[in-house]
């Protein structure tokens, strides 16, 4: 959590805020389909601690934050570009809406969707 001492009392944003930010964030780039661990969806894999993680991980350590982002991008997209422009506006955004320093968004291409389908008129 992050806690700023201010006249008369303090402001704090809970760890999951920030993640939810981060989530949103990498939602609005183009080419993401979804924010998620990508884990396996038998019951094998949901008992699995291996498999048993977060879409988005946060560790703040001195006020600063390390984020983690498991994205599934579209077939077909360039994959490292849209985890570029995910790290890019997860930081931006962070920053711009908490005031936080965010000195690294990692970014995972957790698994593929399929391709968009434009819409047929």
């Amino acid at each position: 959590m992050n806690l700023r001492n201010v006249a008369g009392g303090s402001l704090q944003i809970s760890l999951d805020v920030i993640a939810k930010i981060a989530r949103l964030a990498a939602l609005e780039v183009d080419g993401v389909a979804d924010v998620s661990s990508g884990g396996s969806q038998t019951m094998r894999g949901l008992l699995s601690k291996t498999n048993f993680h977060k879409d988005v991980t946060v560790d703040m350590k001195d006020g600063v934050a390390a984020i983690t982002v498991y994205v599934i991008p579209y077939y077909g997209c360039k994959v490292m570009s849209v985890c570029k422009k995910v790290q890019e506006n997860v930081k931006q955004t962070i920053q711009i809406m908490t005031g936080i320093t965010v000195t690294r968004v990692n970014v995972v291409a957790a698994g593929l969707a399929e391709a968009k389908v434009a819409n047929a008129e």
